[in-house]
């Protein structure tokens, strides 16, 4: 039988007395139940007088606070299951970073890459599992709000900064990509361009708002994160399909001998080479950013704790780390020294196998849907923060619908003419990556863990060296990227 009774949580406790009335002696007794308050540090805070001290021997203080009394829920709720929520993790990751892999790869040379691919999934991992931890221990309902437990609110707001221009640097990188698969770029065919020929159908621009109007605009609508649930199921299907494709056609090449031989380390034989090695660590670290999500997801989870959060996390870094390490390997191996820094992109040309043009429509169709899914999902946690950075102190989101659609309508707008003004993703992805990626994935993260640590029982020698480590190697690799994409400008200018 549903009820819209919930069990007594650990940090509540229930007092139930009964009273018979003096006066009437054939008066049933009363029962009264008292609810008291749970402090951490005094534990069970009782009422301030005896109950044998007032007249009728209770408690008079009817004036209660009810919200610190969580017995009764005013309605059953239900939160998304680990599948659901390793889904939503999952559409997190895998996005548009995935495209970028095998140009990162060419870049660094097999080994290197697939060894950074794997290091930095394990690294991700780690604080995702340290930024859960301190969460839950300051009853924090956002990242920012355990920022600000640790660091302040000038802290908070910077972070909350860093998430507005990684997501929507990361939105803008989707409709270029769709703009570039759909309708074609200065050295690639569009689709649009293979099935009908030249025409208005197959202008950038138009292409891309009519996507954004047509199918991202009613599902950036939606209000809760879990209602996207079955939508991130199906991108990530299509993300593995995109990976068994493109390890398939790769391969039968490699069995038919045409592929060319790998290069195994990175190039430090020219000037670009060495800048692009500065930029692409920063890229690589776009891949795993998902932390601005920990929390919505963590909040929607049913029946939340740190260890089944941690096993939604260790679940979505294992599978992201399988799909980026084939990727990464098959592109680079299909199309060597000629990998563009969008892949999809190389799949407008024969491929030298049977069935090469369904193969290609395959691939980057269903990418396209793939990213059509995903976007409604990084949009989600752009929305609530700059809702909380605009309108603090205001009612939550999902109670004002006016003002949900109002900042969605004009984070889409804003949006899309990022994408007609940005030249291609790898310019996003170097400024993204070595600025806000790195901060959000791993500086404030460690930056968490070192300053409340000790009021979490304290950090053990494995903890505390890794976040020094996190938080050293992204200082670097942020000032090294940056230094790179300077030189790279400067380099472009002359």
């Amino acid at each position: 039988m549903d009820s819209t009774y919930s069990i007594i949580p650990k940090n509540s406790y229930v007092e139930i007395q009964s009273h018979n009335n003096p006066h009437s002696a054939r008066s049933p007794p009363k029962t009264r139940v008292k609810l008291l308050p749970f402090d951490e540090e005094r534990g069970y805070l009782h009422p301030s007088k005896n109950i044998n001290d007032s007249d009728d021997g209770f408690d008079n203080d009817r004036d209660l606070d009810f919200d610190n009394y969580p017995l009764i829920d005013d309605g059953s709720k239900t939160g998304s299951g680990i599948s659901g929520a390793v889904f939503n993790l999952t559409t997190t990751i895998i996005g548009a970073g995935i495209m970028a892999l095998p140009a990162a790869m060419k870049v660094l040379g097999l080994i290197p890459g697939f060894v950074l691919i794997i290091l930095m999934g394990i690294l991700s991992e780690i604080s995702i599992e340290l930024l859960v931890r301190f969460s839950v221990l300051c009853k924090a309902s956002s990242y920012g709000e355990v920022v600000q437990h640790a660091m302040g609110k000038p802290a908070r707001m910077f972070l909350e900064i860093c998430i507005i221009v990684n997501n929507a640097g990361v939105l803008v990188v989707y409709l270029i990509i769709m703009g570039d698969v759909m309708s074609g770029s200065l050295y690639h065919v569009g689709v649009f361009d293979q099935w009908l020929g030249n025409g208005v159908w197959d202008q950038r621009k138009l292409v891309i708002l009519v996507a954004v109007v047509v199918f991202l605009a009613p599902l950036c609508v939606l209000e809760r994160i879990d209602s996207l649930s079955l939508t991130s199921a199906a991108s990530v299907a299509l993300a593995v399909v995109f990976v068994v494709v493109a390890c398939v056609i790769a391969l039968i090449k490699l069995v038919e001998g045409q592929i060319e031989t790998p290069r195994m380390g990175p190039d430090f034989g020219s000037k670009k080479a060495i800048l692009d090695l500065l930029v692409v660590i920063p890229i690589m670290t776009n891949a795993y950013v998902c932390h601005f999500n920990v929390q919505p997801i963590y909040n929607e989870l049913e029946g939340p704790s740190p260890q089944k959060m941690n096993r939604v996390g260790r679940i979505t870094t294992a599978v992201c780390i399988v799909v980026y390490a084939f990727t990464a390997v098959s592109g680079y191996l299909l199309f060597g020294q000629g990998t563009e820094s969008d892949v999809l992109t190389n799949f407008d040309k024969d491929l030298g196998i049977r069935f090469s043009s369904a193969l290609n429509y395959i691939v980057r169709v269903g990418y396209i849907l793939h990213l059509v899914l995903v976007f409604p999902v990084v949009h989600f946690s752009l929305r609530q923060t700059v809702d909380t950075l605009l309108f603090e102190g205001s009612a939550p989101l999902v109670e004002s619908r006016k003002r949900s659609l109002g900042l969605t309508a004009i984070l889409l707008v804003l949006i899309y003419f990022g994408s007609t003004m940005i030249p291609n993703i790898w310019t996003a992805f170097k400024f993204t990556g070595a600025t806000t990626a790195v901060s959000l994935g791993f500086i404030f993260p460690s930056l968490i863990a070192l300053r409340l640590g000790p009021q979490g029982g304290g950090l053990s020698f494995g903890e505390k060296f890794l976040s020094w480590l996190m938080l050293t190697l992204a200082i670097v690799v942020g000032i090294v990227g940056v230094i790179g994409n300077i030189y790279g400008i400067k380099s472009q200018s002359e």
